[in-house]
């Protein structure tokens, strides 16, 4: 991370969807909002209200417990703690070892409701935001409740 740029919370981090990898909420506009990628391209992208948007704080995985769902952050600091820089799958790897690696990260994810896509954008999620704002995984939570149950 470059020394003058500061650590990230979840809420500065979105994905966009038909856009592969994560991007940094730079700012509003009246049509939309600017992002700009986290990779080294860091390449920048006008997204409108046509585009579905969704930061990272309002992201989690399903789960059949009481509560429903967990945080993203939260996942994303269990396997931190677990794998620290390599959870032992890509998105490459195959649908079994994918789910795996779920159950053993949160045995209990919902098998109906995540699917194999949603485990392969985790883990490429997981490994940018390892490279790019390593900071942010060893929080279990920025301190902003996600709502939403996107997986």
């Amino acid at each position: 991370m470059p020394p003058n740029e500061r650590t990230m919370k979840y809420s500065d981090i979105a994905s966009v969807t038909g856009k592969g990898g994560l991007f940094k909420v730079v700012k509003p506009t009246r049509t939309g909002v600017i992002l700009e990628a986290l990779d080294d391209s860091r390449k920048k992208l006008v997204a409108n209200a046509a585009q579905r948007i969704s930061v990272l704080s309002d992201i989690s995985i399903y789960t059949t417990d009481q509560e429903g769902s967990k945080p993203l952050s939260e996942v994303f600091h269990i396997i931190y703690g677990e794998f620290d820089d390599d959870p032992g799958v890509s998105s490459s790897s195959d649908g079994e070892e994918l789910k795996a690696f779920m159950k053993h990260i949160l045995p209990d994810f919902d098998e109906q409701r995540v699917y194999v896509s949603d485990i392969k954008k985790l883990v490429t999620w997981y490994k940018i935001l390892y490279k790019e704002q390593p900071e942010l995984l060893k929080q279990a939570d920025d301190g902003e409740e996600g709502e939403s149950s996107d997986s």
